[in-house]
């Protein structure tokens, strides 16, 4: 017999199954099998492009106030020889934007309100191009004038609005006789910025860098805000700068600034990646008791093939072939159906949501009102590899048991 038998028998018994009430049984047991196997797959697929969503859609609004790449002068110090030191992070292929700022902390307060604050003294012309952010305020700020944009939440805290006056004390205060005295000046309110991301909303005040630089008793900028072409390669370019600017700087990219956080999401992936891949893992092993059923209903059909002259090899190919044919149908199904909905969660979500009269993503809580979903090649490989080798690894025992079954005792009562 030429070898493809083996598969053509092993794809005949996974078809078979109505000629009896036990084969039915089985065929029904190897259904539910295939359907466990495309539920896990599909939810996997389904809940990492939503986590891989959320992710990018946080990550891009934080970088909207956060920088790719900073170079900060050492110890807080101003920067010396600025625009030297701009023309040379200008120079790199991958830098598409420079600006320098002044960062500080401070205390605006407004009456008997007072609230920490982050203060970021900007070039308004400058600014938009390290900056995804549309802030039209930002023309609003004139050297001289002390204007202030607020963060929208921090200015919601405050009772503030356009035009209104806070007070921002600096902690670089001034020596007299009685002590240290704070340094005070009052602010005029040009504006607010909404990032979308609720920690910078609730702490950043935005002043011009030359008021930045009177405020806080500085010569000038402390450090430049990059931009670059692709963001993913900042730890690169942060090194390479590092480097060419022979560690007179020190140069940090948003990665750094924001390890805790991203390594708290990567972890979580990592968490439900291994939960939720346990949901394919029971049902690639139900798949153990469909073969043993279906290896005591083939008993006399495996003595017959034996005696024909199929090897012991031959036998465990076929159960093996029936085995992972359910595998690599349920493992489809479920890529199917997870890409499916993965792609067009933001329209279902909203029929979801019309349907049942409730709202999953209040935007006054998740500052986003639709889900977001962004599938990846680097999830969706592995999910399909692991649920095709748990299928395989499932129908070996099986398989085997079948190899060794004695056609003399399997057609004793035949």
């Amino acid at each position: 017999m030429p070898f493809p038998y083996e598969l053509i028998l092993g794809w005949r018994y996974t078809r078979a199954g109505k000629a009896s009430r036990r084969n039915g049984f089985i065929s029904f047991i190897s259904a539910v099998s295939m359907l466990g196997i495309a539920l896990g797959v599909a939810a996997l697929i389904i809940v990492l492009s939503v986590m891989n969503g959320f992710q990018k859609e946080v990550r891009d609004r934080m970088l909207g106030v956060v920088s790719h790449i900073e170079v900060l002068a050492p110890y807080g110090d101003a920067l010396t020889n600025l625009a030297q030191t701009l023309s040379v992070v200008r120079a790199h292929p991958q830098v598409v934007g420079a600006a320098p700022f002044i960062g500080a902390q401070a205390l605006v307060a407004r009456g008997e309100d007072m609230k920490g604050a982050v203060v970021r003294g900007v070039d308004p012309a400058l600014e938009p191009t390290v900056t995804d952010l549309h802030i039209p305020a930002l023309s609003q700020l004139v050297p001289g004038e002390f204007g202030v944009v607020l963060g929208s939440e921090l200015a919601r805290s405050l009772g503030v609005r356009t035009g209104d006056k806070v007070t921002l004390v600096a902690p670089s205060g001034q020596v007299t006789p009685a002590g240290v005295v704070p340094r005070l000046k009052q602010m005029t309110v040009v504006g607010t910025l909404d990032s979308g991301h609720f920690e910078f909303d609730a702490s950043l005040a935005l002043v011009h860098v030359d008021d930045a630089a009177r405020i806080f008793k500085l010569e000038g900028p402390t450090g430049l805000r990059l931009k670059l072409r692709d963001l993913h390669q900042a730890p690169r370019v942060a090194e390479q700068l590092s480097l060419t600017l022979e560690n007179r700087f020190y140069v940090r990219d948003w990665t750094r600034q924001n390890r805790n956080w991203f390594a708290a999401v990567q972890l979580e992936k990592r968490m439900m990646f291994i939960i939720l891949t346990l949901i394919v893992a029971v049902a690639a092993f139900n798949l153990v008791s469909t073969l043993v059923m279906s290896v005591t209903d083939k008993r006399a059909d495996i003595a017959i093939l034996r005696t024909l002259g199929a090897t012991p090899r031959s036998i465990l190919i076929i159960f093996v072939v029936q085995g992972a044919a359910v595998g690599v149908m349920g493992t489809l199904a479920g890529l199917g159906l997870g890409l499916a909905v993965a792609l067009n969660i933001d329209v279902l979500v909203p029929a979801l949501e019309h349907l049942l009269g409730a709202s999953f993503l209040p935007q006054d809580i998740y500052l986003i009102s639709r889900m977001p979903s962004d599938p990846q090649s680097a999830d969706i490989v592995p999910i399909a590899l692991i649920s095709l080798a748990l299928s395989w690894v499932a129908t070996l025992y099986p398989s085997w048991q079948a190899s060794r079954v004695n056609p003399a005792e399997a057609l004793r009562y035949e």
